[in-house]
């Protein structure tokens, strides 16, 4: 069964692993990268889509998109996690490219209308392109056969503030918009994606897999791991942004919970994703809200060898 998605991204170095992980796996076609601000500038995440692209010898559209926060400011970026080049620093050449003409939001609502009820939007970034794509086509979630997204903290501690994860954070308004539709919406937040570290000894089992791409990836990622090995015993990193891609062609490895779900918008508790889960709440507040997935638990050991089986064709 092949799986039709929209890729939308901000690389960063797990997204560049995310994104080898979908061009490789037969399962998957991605129609298209979309890109957004968040882990590096828009811009940049742009040019970097396009060098990933050329890397892995796939032709297919990148496009630009949201380039600030649906209310607010510039976001700061974090370039403390994946370098000043969103690649860990290793001056890897940028490659040549043009950007197809559309924004990210209207490749998206294009790409929906072309194939209504095929396409699942894979966002492992900030959600301003959904939110605006929403904005320019109020009729998306009857388009679009499903969103998954990595971002959000259930049950869990965020990774920005105490409540809050980057993703949501970085855009909390447009993922307001977002968690409010209709569709099918899947969320692989920091419930999993934290609970499944990868060692040195994984990613050089990527590059003996895959020494282009898997190479790719263990290089840039060297950065990554001295970030989060700071203060642990063990040198780690986290590749949370390939998780929902993996659920798309192995559900199995995943348990979800449906509740329903709000993302708070309030200057002390902006970008936490709640989820009320059934019989926990009689408040209309909250049984008016959007249900979603979420996923809660996933099979570390069989998730390992997904990825290097998949980085391994």
């Amino acid at each position: 069964m092949s799986h039709k998605i929209i890729l939308d991204t901000d690389p960063g170095i797990d997204d560049a692993m995310a994104i080898f992980f979908a061009f490789q796996h037969p399962e998957i076609d991605v129609l298209g990268l979309t890109t957004v601000f968040g882990n590096v500038p828009v811009d940049m995440a742009a040019k970097n889509a396009i060098t990933l692209c050329a890397l892995a010898n796939k032709d297919i559209p990148v496009c630009k998109g949201v380039g600030m926060p649906w209310v607010g400011k510039e976001s700061g970026y974090a370039h403390f996690v994946h370098g000043d080049d969103g690649f860990g620093n290793i001056n890897f050449p940028e490659a040549e490219g043009e950007l197809d003409p559309r924004s990210s939001a209207q490749f998206i609502v294009d790409m929906a209308r072309e194939y209504p009820g095929e396409i699942t939007v894979v966002a492992i970034g900030p959600l301003g392109n959904l939110a605006l794509a929403l904005r320019l086509e109020p009729e998306l979630p009857k388009l679009l056969k499903a969103v998954s997204i990595m971002g959000g903290a259930a049950f869990v501690p965020g990774n920005v503030t105490p409540v809050a994860e980057a993703n949501i954070w970085n855009d909390a308004f447009a993922a307001e918009i977002v968690f409010g539709a209709s569709w099918k919406l899947n969320m692989f937040g920091l419930d999993v994606t934290n609970s499944c570290p990868f060692t040195p000894d994984f990613l050089t089992q990527l590059k003996q897999n895959n020494p282009k791409l898997g190479g790719f990836v263990h290089d840039a990622a060297q950065f990554y791991v001295k970030f989060y090995s700071q203060n642990r015993d063990q040198d780690v990193c986290f590749f949370h942004d390939a998780m929902p891609l993996a659920h798309l062609v192995d559900p199995g490895l995943f348990a979800l919970q449906t509740g329903h779900a709000r993302v708070s918008t309030d200057p002390l508790n902006i970008g936490q994703t709640s989820v009320a889960l059934p019989n926990t709440t009689t408040s209309p507040d909250w049984l008016n809200a959007q249900s979603i997935n979420v996923a809660t638990k996933v099979d570390n050991a069989r998730l390992t060898q997904l990825y290097l089986d998949t980085y391994n064709r």
